[in-house]
């Protein structure tokens, strides 16, 4: 039996929250915190000196040594620097250990080596981090000790955001500024606040960590660039929901028991569809909370499979052929006073807010698909979108029977009078009893599907920051409120009037609508008739961040400046071309050193058996067969390895980022797949004792 864990107990023992301050600030100090964080004042330095004292004794008794300004900058991870809660040296040799509100609020981490996309050069190195005071600071295990960790944002020397976290801030303010004017027009005088909603689902692969180290692709570049499938894959649907081994349900007891005491809501897990994948999911957080969490839980992972010799794999594609790794976006709009905006009720065609907010949306999504499809594009997502288990790359929205027949009620009639019936379902044996079934059925192939109470954005990247999608989900809603409430507010006749937007909004933009398989060709020549955008890639998809009509909308919502955007378009186009670059070497790295090598002694020995049985008398053929096709494969192998170092260098003379990324991927990347086509191959014929690395067997099965 396994020890109980007192979750109750153990959830958030960890964290700065709001039941530790009410305890341990006094309560004026309490009261002003909570005004600030309500929006109604600022933050004074007396207050935080008051808190910061609190916060380090608090840490000091979690045996937190150092405090480290925690940020997201735009590397695709997280970023600290530790220091000790020390002062300077006393007369008598003795410490002071102090941590001042200044300490607190702000850090001047060295801004010059992280990406900034022009924004700064090398040499002017200043920038800053900022206390975020809604999302609560926290003790996290290390190597190094316990470390207290103050989530921040980051920015330049000027002022330019350098990070996940600032523009998703400034992005909830624009949401709540325009849905609090929604709400409005329908009587709600009660709410304050309306605040995005997010739970991440989290997927991700777990292999044995010995052999994860003699993987030198997993090692550079987080997926297997060469790699023979296995005799058995997921074709037989046997993992997806299938019993967790031990090794696995071992590491996950520990995950969640480490996300707990850090207060992520760790709610499900479960073995996905591909062998060696699996699934953990939150309850649903604030937008930047959740993202902080998504973070924390990634780092959390990694950190949890090490102690168990595992090694965590959060690419969006570790092994090809079978299903890659996303992260599902579920997001929702709450109001302060417990209204989900994205509730239709029983009875949709008669919820008018409902309807107008969901209008809303379909306008945003269909305004500002380019964005959102820039949004969940990274170098491994290309890997993994429009294949078999992710959405396409073409932006559609689900919404399921009953919501779509509404839509076409109001389009066709004008007028919507009923909505289809949700029901129950009679499984037809006495013992089981009926079960309620939802008016709608679920779309795994749409990439934003409405899903009951909100929409689920099925396109991020496992590996990827969730902030960027809810950046662009946050700030396209925000301009089509604002644009509704702008023509509601002035008019005479309300009800009238959000009639006639409610079907206007419908019948221009039911075009994103679609229901059906998003994995045909079919859709794809219907998108294309409908004049949806079809992004293929991740250089396609990035000329979406500085177009006219982008720039208009971020910069009307102070989310991104003009000069912020073109550095992101910038830093994209970079990462792009150094991932592949990575992927690139990589390959000629393991296929000069290991694998051809392995071939020639695999040939050397194939040579000197067909010898000695020409030797002996007897027929050679068999083997001289199998050593011409495996020298005719080596051949092959050795051309496309001299093609791509050849373009690989040519690659590095391109000087402007977005013509090499567009080489890179039409030209590098082709010649990478030409060199994987012959090494798989040699992979299947090849005396395993002679391969150099661990097959997609041995890491996939053997856990």
């Amino acid at each position: 039996m396994s020890e109980h864990i007192d979750v109750a107990a153990i959830f958030g023992e960890n964290v700065f929250n709001d039941t530790v301050m009410k305890a341990r600030l006094p309560k004026n100090t309490y009261k002003n915190f909570r005004a600030a964080l309500a929006g109604t004042r600022k933050l004074t330095m007396e207050d935080a000196d008051v808190i910061a004292h609190e916060m380090k004794e608090w840490a000091i008794e979690k045996g937190a040594t150092h405090y480290t300004h925690w940020f997201q900058p735009l590397t695709g991870s997280t970023a600290e620097k530790h220091d000790a809660f020390i002062s300077a040296p006393q007369p008598d040799g003795k410490v002071l250990l102090q941590f001042s509100g200044k300490e607190l609020i702000e850090s001047e981490p060295d801004a010059s080596s992280f990406p900034s996309g022009g924004l700064r050069a090398t040499f002017e190195a200043r920038g800053y981090t900022a206390w975020d005071i809604t999302s609560p600071a926290f003790v996290r295990d290390s190597s190094t000790g316990p470390i207290l960790c103050i989530p921040t944002a980051f920015c330049s020397y000027t002022g330019e955001a350098l990070d996940q976290k600032t523009p998703l801030l400034r992005s909830m303010d624009a949401l709540n500024t325009q849905a609090l004017r929604i709400v409005r027009l329908f009587g709600n005088t009660e709410a304050k606040k309306v605040t995005p909603s997010v739970g991440a689902e989290q997927e991700y692969f777990i292999i044995d960590r010995d052999k994860y180290l003699k993987r030198k692709d997993l090692i550079y570049s987080g997926r297997t660039l060469f790699g023979a499938m296995p005799p058995k894959g997921q074709e037989l649907d046997d993992h997806y929901f299938g019993i967790i081994r031990e090794r696995i349900g071992a590491y996950m007891k520990d995950l969640n028991e480490e996300l707990w005491k850090l207060g992520v809501h760790a709610k499900t897990q479960h073995n996905e569809v591909a062998p060696g994948q699996h699934e953990l999911a939150p309850v649903y957080a604030e937008c930047n909370i959740a993202t902080d969490n998504n973070q924390l839980t990634m780092e959390v992972m990694k950190k949890v499979a090490y102690r168990h010799n595992l090694a965590c794999l959060l690419h969006e594609k570790p092994f090809a052929g079978v299903n890659g790794s996303g992260k599902h976006n579920n997001w929702s709009l709450t109001t302060d006073n417990g209204v989900n905006l994205l509730d239709p009720g029983k009875t949709p065609h008669d919820n008018i807010q409902f309807l107008l907010v969901l209008g809303a949306v379909l306008k945003a999504v269909d305004t500002h698909a380019d964005l959102l499809r820039l949004s969940a594009s990274d170098v491994g997502n290309d890997q993994r979108l429009g294949a078999q288990e992710a959405p396409p790359a073409i932006i559609s929205v689900f919404l399921g029977d009953q919501l779509e027949d509404v839509v076409e009620q109001l389009i066709d009639k004008g007028n919507a009078t009923s909505s289809l019936p949700s029901g129950t379902l009679d499984i037809g044996a006495s013992a089981l009893p009926n079960v309620n079934r939802d008016a709608t059925d679920r779309n795994r192939t749409s990439p934003f599907a409405f899903t009951g109470n909100k929409f689920e954005f099925r396109m991020v990247g496992s590996s990827d920051s969730i902030a960027p999608a809810n950046v662009v989900l946050n700030t396209s809603v925000a301009q089509a409120f604002k644009e509704i409430a702008d023509e509601l507010e002035a008019a005479s006749d309300f009800d009238t009037a959000v009639h006639d937007m409610i079907k206007k909004l419908f019948t221009e933009h039911q075009r994103i609508i679609f229901n059906g398989n998003g994995y045909t060709e079919e859709w794809e020549k219907e998108a294309e008739r409908r004049g949806l955008p079809n992004l293929h890639c991740m250089v396609d998809a990035i000329p979406a961040l500085t177009t006219e009509k982008a720039i208009k909308l971020f910069t009307s919502f102070n989310v991104y400046s003009e000069t912020e955007l073109r550095s992101r378009s910038e830093i994209k186009y970079e990462t792009y071309s150094k991932h592949t670059n990575i992927e690139a070497k990589a390959m000629i790295n393991i296929a000069s050193k290991l694998i051809i090598p392995a071939v020639i002694s695999y040939t050397t020995e194939l040579a000197e058996s067909v010898t000695a049985v020409k030797e002996a008398g007897a027929d050679a053929s068999i083997q001289a067969d199998l050593l011409n096709e495996v020298t005719a494969k080596l051949k092959d192998m050795k051309a496309a390895l001299d093609q791509l170092r050849a373009d690989d260098v040519k690659a590095a003379t391109i000087t402007d980022v977005a013509e090499q990324a567009r080489f890179f991927h039409d030209t590098v990347s082709v010649d990478m797949a030409a060199l994987r086509k012959p090494a798989d191959e040699l992979e299947m014929i090849v005396d395993k004792e002679f391969w150099p690395f661990p097959s997609y067997g041995d890491m996939l099965f053997e856990v």
